[in-house]
């Protein structure tokens, strides 16, 4: 049980960073790196920010050991409960411009459904295909 936490909190602090480190490329390159400069004070809150999103992610896939529950409604809770951290963090760390208005809060959680569906759908892909290779080697020492 430990290990398996570790190994959730490990693998939620890596995505979590990648992803953000992943965006902050990308408005670099939107921007143009010469024009662009972060603080020493956004690349922490990035780095922190990350980890915890990354955390609430990951730590929620525990729904998924369930096997009582349906596998929409476990979607549902870990997608759910992942973008309620993420947002937290994004209003308080300022991610999110919601002085800006309306649309581009829209357009914010837009993306952000976006890199969260796209995660969840590499990770399933990657878990179905272990657990197939799993079966097919099970099956050939029959």
């Amino acid at each position: 049980m430990k290990i398996d936490l570790i190994k959730r909190l490990a693998m939620g602090a890596f995505v979590g960073c990648f992803i953000v480190l992943f965006i902050m490329v990308l408005i670099s390159l939107q921007q143009g790196p010469q024009n662009v400069s972060f603080s020493g004070n956004t690349i922490i809150n990035a780095f922190l920010g990350s980890i915890v999103v990354g955390w609430g992610f990951s730590l929620t896939g525990i729904i998924y050991e369930r096997d009582d529950i349906a596998f929409p409604l476990q979607i549902a809770f870990q997608m759910g409960i992942g973008m309620a951290i993420l947002f937290i963090v994004a209003i308080y760390l300022q991610w999110m411009p919601i002085n800006l208005g309306i649309g581009i809060i829209i357009e914010w959680v837009i993306i952000a459904c976006i890199f969260a569906a796209v995660s969840w759908c590499g990770f399933y892909i990657y878990y179905y295909l272990v657990a197939r290779d799993l079966n097919n080697k099970l099956n050939i020492k029959k």
